[in-house]
């Protein structure tokens, strides 16, 4: 494999020309492209705003790039997502660096090619969220302190070390520092060179860290009398020990996620298992220690979270890929060297199995399309261009079984390079039907032109028991809410009380509202929601409507 394809071509074309396939989806992605927006409005770039109140749950750093992105390119779906997909680069290019540093520059191709068509990382780098800013940045610190413990006269490594860590806390908070220093600590520990650990605590790599993340700190208190206890306390202690943002997940919660987030290239692993092949295969012993201290601490630390995201595993990907790149790299070069590797029969039936699922995957949704119920809020929206969407993913899906051996055997090389552009074209081709699966009820983007076409200018829209920040992202307006305030609340009970009054209310307050006014706009989710509407005020039109959202016209 050439570097230039593996390391630039193929992720650019993945990672950066792909991403406004999809509009943005809510509530997450249009949290953060609003919170940007509001930054480079108002000026205030020290405590973040959403729907102009106080935001205090995560630091400002995604924030602030993605509001230099909006500055440059416009606030659109391409500049909310560049900077996570520049991350998710940035760990492709961090894998195959530590690949060649442990092994040589082939290892780390096949590493950086792995992470690239790994079906989680690939969705998680192109979705505005900080989890892989934070990934790129917990794994790149704990790079910079490895080196620094390996390295004689490595002063200037762990001033890096200590920079990255700051950017990681600009990110995401403590969990930026602690990861990086436990892994790096816990590694010492197990290869008996734990005295190693006081290199840590050099003055001027700590004053580096300080004088970056303690600005914002600073500033943000002094803005905000609240934010130390808001943001350490509840947001970084209790949220780990406590149920307080919903019901705990089982502790093996993340184990389907980190399988499933190895489709498609992992069920060629079985091809390339063979007895001896860890002994073969892997790096060094401290090497793979190191390895499997980062992989372990961090899927035991959230396994036993009382609070448990998919995207909180990301970091596991990176020492997952370059241990899958020493087996399948080893592989084919037995391959090539004619060596006799044995057959497979377990892998061709893997093989055709996850093709099948995949296949069958694609075909779901036209039946479920059929049993959509939108009285019981089961709604599924495709369009008639699915059919289309479809034949390039289920192209790949079939040339996935045959086409790496026919390869092969043909021209003696090409195994696994086959493999990587079928995995890229198979991610690559599902944004589209992802797209007409999604876009219709998880993104506002698709009532915009409705009301900019229906709700005059000037006029207050409603949202009806829903909050999508989209609304007011694609619109640029500022819509009232109606009794959907969750993660705002901490912030609506700093507003000034007409301010509160207007833009949110309960239901009683809407309705009366509803009475007093000539014309009303509103926008809601779900027939259960249009119904209460209708019970409560008689006389409304409905201007638009996807099946999943309602774009409602209210008269006295």
């Amino acid at each position: 494999m050439q570097k230039k394809y593996v390391l630039f071509l193929i992720p650019l074309f993945l990672y950066i020309g792909l991403l406004s396939v999809l509009p943005q989806m809510e509530p997450d992605e249009a949290r953060y492209s609003l919170i940007a927006s509001a930054m480079n409005e108002s000026g205030n770039y020290v405590t973040p705003h959403i729907k102009y109140t106080v935001y205090l749950e995560k630091p400002p750093l995604v924030s602030w790039m993605t509001a230099i992105s909006f500055k440059i390119f416009g606030e659109n779906d391409f500049s909310a997502r560049l900077f996570s997909a520049i991350c998710a680069w940035g760990c492709i290019l961090l894998v195959y660096f530590i690949g060649r540093h442990f092994r040589d520059e082939k290892t780390g191709l096949y590493a950086a090619a792995i992470l690239t068509i790994s079906s989680f990382h690939f969705f998680l780098g192109r979705i505005n969220i900080l989890d892989m800013p934070l990934t790129f940045f917990i794994c790149l610190s704990i790079w910079l302190g490895y080196l620094a413990l390996i390295r004689v006269n490595s002063k200037y490594l762990f001033y890096l070390f200590y920079l990255v860590c700051a950017l990681t806390f600009l990110t995401k908070g403590l969990i930026g520092v602690v990861f990086p220093f436990a892994i790096l600590f816990i590694w010492l520990i197990s290869t008996g060179e734990w005295r190693k650990i006081r290199l840590f605590f050099t003055p001027v790599g700590i004053l580096i860290f300080l004088i970056v993340a303690c600005p914002w700190v600073i500033m943000a208190q002094k803005e905000n009398s609240d934010f130390l206890e808001f943001f350490f306390v509840r947001e970084h202690f209790l949220r780990f020990t406590t149920k307080m943002h919903g019901k705990t997940e089982p502790f093996y919660y993340y184990l389907p996620i980190i399988i499933g987030g190895t489709i498609p290239w992992s069920v060629y692993l079985i091809k390339a298992w063979k007895t001896n092949i860890l002994k073969e295969a892997l790096f060094d012993l401290n090497e793979n220690k190191l390895l499997l201290v980062w992989f372990l601490f961090i899927f035991l630390f959230y396994s036993v979270s009382s609070s448990k995201l998919a995207t909180y595993v990301a970091p596991l990907f990176l020492p997952l890929s370059l241990f899958a790149a020493t087996i399948l790299k080893k592989y084919e070069e037995d391959l090539q060297s004619g060596l006799q590797v044995g057959g497979r029969p377990l892998f061709h039936y893997a093989i055709v199995i996850q093709s099948l699922l995949l296949m069958i995957a694609l075909f779901v949704p036209p039946i479920l399309q059929r049993y959509s119920d939108p009285e019981k809020g089961l709604v599924i929206m495709i369009s008639g261009c699915w059919w289309l969407y479809i034949i390039l993913p289920a192209i790949v899906l079939i040339a996935m079984i045959f086409l790496p051996d026919l390869i092969f055997r043909r021209f003696r090389k090409g195994w696994f390079p086959v493999i990587y552009i079928l995995s890229g074209l198979f991610l690559g081709s599902m944004l589209f039907p992802l797209n007409d699966f999604l876009a219709p009820y998880r993104s506002a983007k698709v009532a915009r032109e409705a009301i900019v076409r229906y709700v005059p200018a000037g006029q207050d829209l409603y949202q009806y028991r829903v909050n999508f920040y989209g609304i007011d992202f694609y619109n640029k307006i500022r819509t009232p809410v109606v009794e959907d305030f969750g993660e705002l609340s901490e912030g609506i009970v700093k507003l000034a009380t007409e301010e509160k009054k207007r833009y949110f209310l309960s239901r009683n307050e809407f309705f009366e509202l509803c009475a007093q006014k000539k014309d009303l706009y509103c926008l809601t989710q779900h027939q259960e929601r249009l119904k209460e509407i209708r019970l409560k005020a008689p006389k409304i039109e409905v201007l638009w409507e996807n099946g999943a959202f309602y774009l409602l016209h209210i008269r006295n």
